[in-house]
């Protein structure tokens, strides 16, 4: 009996132990992403997010080649230089009745006065793009930083969607394509 009893609770943890490693719980991060991460894992609760300035979007944007989750954005924070402690948006991924911290983003939109393609953590940002309609203007145009700090993205640690990112079915997913380049005068398109 004990032996079974034994058996039952070591199959228990290896599969909680699988279960974490498929939702990508430990991304391989840099000292610098750690301290990142340690600061903005209070986020966790989207609503501590709500109280310190983030909207959701409601959407749950879906790409061909991932998903990207639900974005809160601050608006306050939105400034012609990235910080890296405060990035503007955070990214959630539906679990059940719950939201998931899986990402944050930097988003500096143009008509901040940037002048060239930011960098931050040794990665310039992707853009200039349009807005990601329909939850965004398409002409919002900005450049954008995601780090999947939450989650493992098997397609790369700054990779704007993650395919193990899942959407629900229903009225509030949004299938997308990539949002087109726009010309920043003086930046050249990667």
């Amino acid at each position: 009996m004990w032996r079974a009893i034994r058996l039952f609770l070591w199959i228990g943890f290896m599969l909680f132990a699988a279960d974490l490693q498929s939702q990508g719980q430990s991304p391989q991060l840099t000292p610098e992403l750690q301290k990142v991460r340690s600061a903005l894992e209070k986020y966790q609760d989207p609503i501590v997010a709500v109280h310190d300035g983030y909207f959701s979007t409601v959407g749950c944007l879906v790409l061909p080649d991932g998903a990207m989750g639900v974005h809160f954005l601050n608006p306050a924070l939105i400034a012609p230089e990235p910080d890296p402690m405060k990035p503007q948006i955070l990214l959630y991924e539906p679990d059940g009745e719950r939201l998931r911290l899986v990402a944050v983003e930097w988003f500096i939109p143009l008509a901040t006065g940037i002048k060239e393609r930011p960098k931050i953590f040794g990665q310039p940002f992707d853009g200039p793009m349009e807005g990601h309609h329909p939850l965004l203007p398409t002409a919002l145009h900005h450049y954008d930083l995601h780090v999947w700090l939450f989650k493992n993205n098997p397609a790369g640690l700054f990779k704007s969607t993650n395919p193990a990112v899942k959407c629900p079915t229903g009225a509030y997913t949004f299938f997308e394509q990539p949002a087109k380049i726009v010309p920043h005068p003086g930046v050249t398109t990667p």
